[in-house]
């Protein structure tokens, strides 16, 4: 069941909860979480989305897997390894078995209210836990994690295991891990990314999720909070200049920032507000 957050405060509360880690007497958060701009999407990855149903989910997987390799050489690193080749190939946007989580919770809102045209419509933020899902891992992994004290995986971990053929058949019973991708560029250390990874390239993580409901919580952001969340982020320098450097991102956050507020999908409703920066002013005209 969804939780809703009727405030600011209440959402950051939520958020926040059960991140006390008594052993460490930190507050260090065991949960990752995903944003999005509509409560009413699931967690369907782009390759199952891209599969549409077709019964040979494998076989697309490999051959979008390979042929990324194929034509991508020359762009990227070169290594053999499996796994790197899928969180580039996820970074960059080829449909996979893999789902984008992120460690911080501002940026998981910084995604719930990205698109103003979807501000009305609610918001809600996944939150996994995903240490206490470690103890839900085949032997082998559980072991790998005790052996390097981390609570998710590297891609050097994995290559341990080998490939996907050999991952998937490490369990009959789905499973999940966590992956931290490697440092691909700036954009995945400044979003603090990782990834989800499914045992199976149809499994569903919220299918698995539904049998292991203590894990999870769903924070619903209203319609009516978005606006107010949005300009708090912003004013937290959390935003696409940041979190996309470069260029690219420094234009979509100037169109999103001196966007009128009220204006959704195009329709501008009720009164309307400049969203820009305060020491900015339109020049007056000329007559």
């Amino acid at each position: 069941m969804d939780r809703v957050a009727d405030s600011w405060s209440a959402l950051i509360d939520q958020l926040y909860e059960d991140s006390w880690n008594p052993a460490l007497q930190r507050f260090r958060s065991p949960f990752a979480f995903r944003g999005m701009a509509s409560a009413d999407r699931d967690l369907s990855s782009g390759l199952i989305r891209l599969a549409a149903g077709r019964p040979d989910v494998g076989r697309l997987e490999a051959a979008l897997l390979r042929n990324f390799r194929k034509y991508a050489w020359t762009q990227a690193t070169l290594t053999e390894s499996t796994w790197h080749w899928l969180a580039l190939a996820q970074h960059r946007g080829l449909p996979t078995r893999l789902l984008d989580w992120t460690y911080s919770p501002l940026v998981a809102l910084h995604f719930v209210t990205l698109d103003p045209a979807t501000y009305d419509r609610d918001g809600v933020v996944w939150c996994i836990n995903f240490v206490a899902a470690n103890q839900l891992l085949p032997r082998r992994l559980r072991r790998a994690l005790e052996e390097e004290q981390s609570d998710t995986f590297t891609v050097e971990m994995l290559d341990r295991v080998g490939g996907l053929r050999e991952f998937d058949a490490l369990s009959r019973t789905p499973f999940v891990v966590f992956v931290e991708p490697p440092s691909l560029d700036a954009r995945i250390l400044i979003q603090f990314a990782l990834f989800s990874l499914m045992s199976s390239p149809t499994a569903q993580i919220e299918d698995w999720l539904r049998s292991h409901p203590e894990l999870i919580r769903r924070v619903r952001v209203p319609a009516r909070l978005k606006w107010e969340v949005r300009d708090k982020l912003d004013q937290a320098n959390i935003n696409e200049r940041t979190l996309l450097p470069g260029l690219d991102g420094l234009s979509q956050w100037l169109a999103r920032y001196y966007r009128l507020a009220g204006t959704t999908a195009g329709r501008t409703e009720g009164k309307t507000r400049r969203a820009g920066p305060r020491n900015v002013r339109p020049r007056k005209r000329r007559a």
